[in-house]
């Protein structure tokens, strides 16, 4: 085996770790008759050599190796190197985006590209897996075969064969998935798997195997599915539910990244009935898209389902749904909230990290989230080694969902020796109903030493009292602001900005400090903004401000040019001056900073004309620009977006009837995501109501 191995000159080539002399003693070890050494072979393999999906020279130097590998019937556990293969080779490159050899990009291009190649010729090697006796071989060949084989037809022979044959369910599971793949890989040949899938839906086949064809329907052809799909799934759930729960298998005590990747996966579906639904439903619900009834739907009844394992897996994919697409989800929710007081943790867990992404959405779950904040008082705290206390993540929850319920536990918090760190971020969700925690917060603000520690203990504090925008606390604010010691003294102070900002003319005592620190030496950049825009919010006309933020326009640093022009957005007209420099920030090459200044142009002239056209440009190009657009829309004075004013409407109205939320990723989001967006509706509805034409 391995002929030839001594001949490549590995050292001379290069994985993730530096120079890959180490790469043949991996290669042997995937050979190797130890179960431990052949995983601890692999787990290198993906460490190293095929890091996070890279492609390097010696990834492609092991290619004809590992294909050896798969070809030798006594190596065992084969099924890991045909998947590592799949992946190696699997890479999809964009045709469209031709690179230049001269871009950085292009060597990683041209290895993923020639990785596809040479496993590609070597691919009739997977040919003879489909049968072979070892399962973990079998449930890996379909994928390799359908992904990197040149004769798709034969392939979905060859699976069709093989479906017909096997009773292992996974291993049938992976054949009707890679003919999916093939469908979409092969147009010409959809049609006909189309067919076969079809035929697959029907009652002369197993509830699992009906399950799969259903979920590639949905996958590579949404339209072939039956009208009544949601019914069709749910029958097959409860014929699924009657199946026996599989043994677990011996607990192990993992040495390998691929181990303990292992042991989370067996621990996740221990105890639970088939528990690879999980895929299939995935795999249905995202080829069901902006379907948002049936899903809702489908998800309703999984919550409802005795089997505790669906529910989580229901639970999950509802925090998917809502986090891409908008709809009316309250019954959702609630059942949602209705699994917090399981017994099993990791369906209670399961709930607890949906809803906290909810924020006001979650206040269906209210009643729920409260009653489990009132049975854990030790999980009103979470505490980090090494770190600051925080919020535990169901009172974060109850509070970002608005509810009051919330504040009691809240102003117990602030009786502890040290206030959760993300105390203060809450409040402004909760707004007048948190007014009561002012005063504790006022002491707890009073009473701190004004030592290296300030700058841990202050900020909860004073970011609480910015969000509630409690003026009465102007006392404790300045003590800290005159008082804080050299130790992170400007993160301190700018702390200490924010809610004088907030505070507005109701602090106009803080102004001869603020003049303070304009005047001060190491007032500059971004520091000197924050003060003069402090000061403007406190005295408004404060003449030492404009001087300030119109040098600022010009700094060399994008952050400081952005932070003036939303400065000076905030001051208004009384910021014409400015307006030239304002208008020259249009042309800048940063996007987001020709946002910021065509608002803030805007908001000080009313010139429409000039602001709009760099603001839709900046509406169809970027998505997170949208919010900052829409409340600059609904705070613009009356009348002043009539120049184009049906333009504006369309804009919004069209952002409205959207069923996806405006920054939904595949295969990523931000834990604001869906705040983000319903705070981006409300605005729209607000700015037409506002400023929309007459309908």
């Amino acid at each position: 085996m391995f002929g030839g191995i001594n001949d490549v000159d590995w050292a001379s080539l290069e994985h993730a770790y530096g120079p890959a002399d180490d790469v043949p003693a991996l290669l042997y070890g995937l050979a190797s008759p130890d179960p431990a050494e052949r995983e601890s072979a692999l787990d290198g393999m993906y460490g190293a050599v095929h890091h996070q999906g890279d492609v390097y020279d010696s990834t492609l130097a092991c290619i004809p190796f590992l294909l050896e590998l798969v070809g030798d019937p006594s190596v065992e556990d084969r099924g890991g190197v045909v998947e590592l293969l799949t992946s190696i080779g699997g890479i999809d490159l964009d045709g469209d985006d031709e690179l230049d050899p001269e871009d950085e990009e292009f060597e990683y291009a041209a290895n993923y590209a020639m990785a596809a190649s040479a496993v590609t010729a070597g691919a009739d090697v997977f040919l003879a897996l489909v049968d072979s006796g070892d399962r973990g071989v079998r449930l890996a060949a379909p994928l390799a075969l359908a992904t990197l084989h040149g004769d798709p037809e034969l392939v979905l022979g060859l699976l069709r064969r093989r479906l017909a044959a096997e009773e292992d369910a996974e291993v049938r599971f992976a054949c009707v998935e890679a003919a999916g793949r093939i469908a979409l890989r092969h147009g010409r040949l959809a049609p006909g798997v189309v067919e076969w899938l079809t035929g697959l839906t029907r009652v002369t086949y197993g509830a699992g195997v009906r399950l799969a064809a259903l979920a590639q329907l949905a996958r590579c052809a949404p339209g072939a599915l039956p009208p009544d799909v949601v019914t069709g799934v749910t029958g097959l759930l409860r014929e699924l539910r009657a199946e026996p729960v599989p043994a677990s298998s011996a607990p192990e005590r993992p040495s390998t990244l691929l181990g303990q990747l292992r042991e989370r996966r067996e621990a996740e579906t221990a105890g639970r009935h088939a528990p690879w639904t999980a895929d299939l439903l995935r795999t249905l619900h995202s080829g069901l898209g902006d379907r948002v009834e049936d899903r809702t739907a489908l998800l309703t009844d999984q919550l409802c389902s005795p089997d505790w394992g669906q529910r989580t897996d229901a639970v999950r994919m509802s925090g998917a749904l809502l986090r891409t697409w908008r709809g009316e989800y309250g019954e959702l929710v609630g059942l949602m909230g209705e699994q917090l007081s399981d017994p099993e943790p990791r369906l209670a867990d399961a709930a607890v990290l949906a809803l906290g992404e909810l924020f006001g959405l979650a206040a269906p779950a209210a009643d729920a989230l409260a009653d489990r904040v009132a049975a854990d008082p030790a999980g009103w705290v979470q505490e980090w080694p090494g770190g600051p206390p925080m919020l535990g993540s169901v009172v974060m929850t109850l509070a970002r969902a608005g509810d009051r319920r919330a504040v009691p536990v809240l102003a117990r918090l602030l009786e502890l020796d040290e206030a959760p760190q993300n105390l203060g971020h809450v409040l402004d969700h909760l707004g007048e109903k948190a007014l009561p925690l002012v005063p504790a917060l006022r002491r707890r603000l009073g009473a701190l030493d004004l030592d290296e520690r300030l700058h841990d203990l202050a900020g909860p504090l004073l970011s609480g009292l910015t969000a509630l925008r409690a003026a009465d606390a102007l006392p404790e604010v300045l003590r800290v602001l005159r008082g804080a010691p050299r130790y992170r003294k400007e993160w301190v102070v700018e702390q200490a900005l924010r809610a004088l900002t907030a505070f507005g003319p109701a602090a106009r005592a803080a102004a001869p400090d603020l003049r303070g620190l304009l005047v001060g030496g190491d007032c500059s950049g971004a520091f000197a903004v924050k003060s003069a825009a402090a000061l403007w919010a406190v005295e408004p006309g404060a003449p030492e401000v404009l001087p300030v933020l119109r040098t600022a326009l010009s700094a060399s640093e994008l952050a400081v040019r952005r932070a003036a022009a939303a400065a000076l957005g905030a001051v208004g007209s009384g910021a014409a001056a400015a307006a030239p420099a304002l208008a020259g920030l249009l042309r800048a090459p940063d996007p987001w900073a020709r946002t910021d200044a065509a608002i803030a142009l805007w908001r000080v002239t009313g010139d429409a004309d000039r602001a709009w056209p760099v603001l839709r440009a900046a509406w169809e190009a970027l998505p997170g620009t949208r919010p900052a657009i829409a409340a600059c829309l609904a705070d613009l004075p009356e009348g002043s977006v009539e120049p184009v004013a049906d333009e504006v409407e369309r804009a919004l109205r069209a952002e409205i009837a959207s069923v996806r939320r405006h920054q939904a990723m595949d295969g990523g989001y931000g834990s604001h995501d869906i705040f983000t967006d319903e705070k981006l509706l409300a605005l729209c509805r607000r700015a037409l109501t506002r400023e929309g034409p007459a309908t």
